[in-house]
């Protein structure tokens, strides 16, 4: 018999908003992201560029790192990486040659994300869900840009 999913998009999204919290708190730009595995979070991360003086800090980079680190192997075929804001060009290449199962992310990037310039850079098989959250995704970005005028 299949156990019924205890753990939904939102409850994980929910854990990726939290990441981002700490990212504003810390002055970076609020994305946060999760990766799941057999519905358990094995990754999680935000954006440390600002404290690592690190362009290629973005949440998504750590947490596929740490990600892969925890299960011993460099694809996360098997993986669902809930990112708050829509991965950039550079994020959706290292997202791509993960070969990541799915990828769920909230607020749309409309000068930045991938979908604009590199759709199709994530591998083939990769399943994408866009909007999740998307209202909260996107009000934290635009109060931490608020608070920085």
């Amino acid at each position: 018999m299949i156990e019924p999913q205890v753990k939904g998009d939102e409850w994980f999204m929910a854990k990726a908003l939290e990441q981002a919290q700490l990212a504003f708190e810390a002055g970076e730009i609020p994305v946060g992201a999760v990766v799941v595995a057999k519905d358990k979070i094995i990754a999680r991360s935000h954006n440390l560029t600002e404290m690592l003086c690190d362009v290629t800090a973005h949440a998504e980079m750590q947490a596929i790192t740490s990600a892969t680190n925890s299960l011993g192997g460099k694809y996360l075929n098997e993986c669902t990486l809930y990112v708050t804001l829509e991965p950039c060009i550079m994020c959706a290449g290292a997202i791509g040659w993960s070969q990541l199962g799915r990828l769920v992310y909230g607020a749309s990037d409309d000068k930045r994300g991938f979908m604009r310039f590199a759709p199709e850079a994530l591998h083939p098989k990769t399943k994408v869900t866009k909007g999740m959250m998307e209202e909260e995704c996107k009000a934290i970005i635009q109060d931490f840009f608020k608070s920085k005028r």
